[in-house]
């Protein structure tokens, strides 16, 4: 079977590989075109476009980039026609996805959705165009299949592939003082800084982040480095501060550490599921932050405190990440008691987020469906 597969971001890149490993189980002719990164590169697929190529981050920027989507756009809407795929799996990234959800349909190539767009966090008149274009939507969290029905929609609740792509990790991740040897880190505690994987959002958060790292002397600060990125960008941004920066190994270095104060997006899920206290911090442009608290309907923007309703981890937003608020912050997750009681709201987290299984719960159904 020809499978076609657009990932708009890192994390999408990480769960399409996941399923891409999944499906090869199941269909040894599959053969996989698509839209992604180096994971999926890994696991066989040929890349059309690297996702950093597609990632614009808030409203000001894509409407500064329109031009470049819609040709990114025509284009894949004539590569998916080129060679008409068995299938079309999108995976998160609306914005594109559905534009081209709804011209795979009208050339009736089955369209299966796999990681749902946020739509109960806005634009949920969106639902009606996925009811529409969309032939199987297979949803990560568990109060998606619930909203969905609202809309009387059925969808798949396959779990979170995180919790998958965590547990293999851990498998890989071996002995802290082997990472810790390998790059010459001291007996210190170790405090990771992920500030995100797209240039903008680790220009305005980071330089914030770098201000803690002269507060604690007793503790080293290391940033996990997106492997989309040059080294030169951290170091352009530390000036007079010099911490070491480790290219893909985030896991390794989360598990090293003692918390980590992380960007906004799937990697407050992936600290928490790890087990590592931290603070959630994001800052984006004036306008779009603006735009988005007025018309987006959530109360957290962790998916972290989104999943249990309630925030179990702090959220530094907009004008609250500031040097002030940071520390204390800091020194709350880093106070042995406070850490107690995260442990066990973490532990809800997993409960509330299903079994292991996920990639390969959604593989079958894919399979199955297009079979």
């Amino acid at each position: 079977m020809k499978y076609y597969i657009i990932a708009g971001e890192a994390s999408g890149d990480l769960h399409a590989s996941n399923l891409i490993r999944e499906i090869k189980l199941l269909d040894k002719e599959a053969h996989f075109r698509a839209w992604g990164g180096d994971l999926m590169h890994e696991e066989g697929a040929v890349i059309v476009k690297h996702y950093r190529e597609l990632a614009f981050m808030g409203f000001a920027e894509v409407v500064m980039n329109l031009k470049t989507i819609f040709n990114n756009i025509k284009f894949c809407k004539q590569d998916i026609l080129q060679d008409i795929p068995d299938v079309l799996i999108l995976v998160d990234y609306p914005g594109f996805n559905l534009r081209i959800a709804e011209f795979a349909h009208h050339h009736k190539i089955k369209v299966i959705y796999y990681i749902s767009p946020q739509v109960w966090a806005w634009k949920k008149s969106r639902v009606h165009k996925i009811k529409k274009v969309v032939d199987r939507m297979l949803v990560i969290l568990p109060f998606e299949k619930e909203f969905y029905e609202k809309y009387n929609y059925h969808v798949d609740f396959v779990g979170h592939p995180l919790l998958d792509a965590i547990e293999q990790q851990k498998l890989l991740i071996g002995d802290h003082k082997v990472f810790r040897e390998k790059y010459r880190l001291d007996d210190r505690k170790i405090i990771s800084l992920l500030p995100g994987s797209r240039t903008q959002e680790i220009k305005t958060v980071l330089p914030i982040m770098l201000t803690m790292a002269n507060e604690y002397p007793g503790y080293q600060f290391i940033i996990a480095g997106a492997p989309s990125q040059q080294e030169e960008l951290y170091r352009d941004l530390m000036k007079d501060i010099n911490l070491k920066i480790i290219f893909g190994e985030t896991y390794s270095l989360l598990s090293a550490s003692e918390a980590a104060l992380v960007t906004s997006g799937t990697a407050t899920l992936e600290t928490a599921l790890l087990n590592i206290p931290e603070v959630v911090c994001y800052k984006g442009n004036t306008i779009s932050y603006q735009i988005a608290r007025r018309i987006i309907d959530v109360k957290y923007i962790s998916l972290v405190n989104l999943i249990v309703d309630k925030e179990i981890v702090k959220e530094l937003i907009q004008g609250e990440l500031n040097f002030h608020n940071l520390k204390l912050s800091l020194n709350k997750i880093l106070d042995p008691k406070y850490r107690k009681n995260l442990f066990l709201e973490y532990e809800f987290l997993r409960q509330t987020l299903g079994g292991k299984g996920a990639s390969a719960k959604a593989a079958q159904i894919v399979v199955d469906e297009i079979k």
